[in-house]
């Protein structure tokens, strides 16, 4: 297989309270020069870092798409905040939005072909809050399993659960009501749900592997936004409803989602109530990993977009 040309650096990145200078890393798959509107990948999480979206790269190798992958603040190679846990003032949407201006400023992509954006889960919901902005240089945006309303996810995950055997949902509800998460009870529990409704591969790829051990390293970010686990929404965005904004979303926009997705239909249905000019392509063997779990599929609809056509 040949290799992808790829180029790594960092770029500082003055956070407002961080109490220390910060950087942002990135990495960008081909040139930034060759013309080609180039797609800025945000990972989810927030925290789980950029490693298990690499089948984006698939666009470049169908497309010669660009794609700039970075890790957010507090995850990955870029600046950690360990000492901010619980900083609800700190860990905020303006943040990461912040961040993502700065890098698109520092890449010159305001101007010229501009740029697509692309998030998967809480970069979805990012992304989504972003273009709500009418943010300058941004042509197309991409929202793969973000929920536009926290609320409607969690509505959604009652039929969820109640699909799981029985002495799996009772784990859980137990857990959940002493808040026990960290016991190996619940983790086994909470496997069961994550094989279902987060990735259906077994084993799941090493980069998604990945992602939960950035998560694990540093849960910062993740335990004061979200919350304990994937079903656990009790951080500062559990009552967030991004789709209240999304009229002012200019961009043409592409949503995506598993039909066995924790990331239900429920919760991305606002999404095309509300956005302007928006497509909505539901994988049929996909949970919220369909960039894996369809990787061939899910390319296929992503490049097409991207590149001009109909998915």
């Amino acid at each position: 297989m040949t290799s992808l040309p790829v180029s790594e650096s960092e770029v500082d990145f003055d956070a407002p309270n961080a109490g220390k200078p910060c950087k942002t890393w990135y990495k960008i798959v081909g040139s930034l020069s060759s013309g080609k509107t180039p797609l800025v990948a945000l990972h989810g999480g927030p925290g789980a870092g950029h490693e298990y979206l690499a089948p984006l790269t698939d666009v470049y190798s169908q497309h010669g798409i660009p794609i700039v992958f970075y890790d957010q603040i507090g995850c990955g190679r870029s600046t950690h905040l360990r000492e901010k846990p619980g900083d609800v003032s700190f860990w905020t949407f303006d943040l990461f939005m912040r961040e993502l201006d700065n890098l698109l400023d520092h890449l010159g992509l305001r101007d010229g072909s501009g740029f697509d954006l692309f998030g998967q889960s809480w970069g979805g919901m990012l992304g989504g809050a972003f273009a709500s902005r009418r943010p300058r240089g941004l042509r197309k945006l991409v929202i793969a399993g973000g929920p536009a309303s926290i609320p409607l996810l969690v509505q959604g995950y009652e039929a969820l659960f109640a699909g799981l055997p029985p002495d799996v949902r009772a784990t859980i509800e137990e857990c959940n009501s002493r808040g026990d998460y960290e016991s190996h009870e619940f983790e086994q529990a909470a496997a069961v749900f994550y094989g279902r409704h987060v990735c259906r591969l077994d084993p799941p790829p090493p980069e998604v592997q990945c992602a939960f051990k950035n998560l694990k390293d540093d849960p910062t970010a993740y335990l004061t936004l979200q919350g304990p686990s994937e079903f656990v929404i009790i951080g500062s965005f559990k009552d967030w409803e991004g789709y209240h904004d999304a009229h002012n979303i200019e961009a043409e926009t592409l949503l995506l989602n598993g039909r066995y997705d924790e990331a239900q239909d429920l919760c991305m249905e606002p999404w095309f109530r509300t956005i302007p000019k928006v497509k909505w392509v539901t994988l049929e063997n996909s949970s919220h990993m369909g960039h894996f779990e369809e990787r061939e599929r899910f390319s296929q609809i992503l490049g097409s977009f991207l590149a001009g056509g109909n998915p």
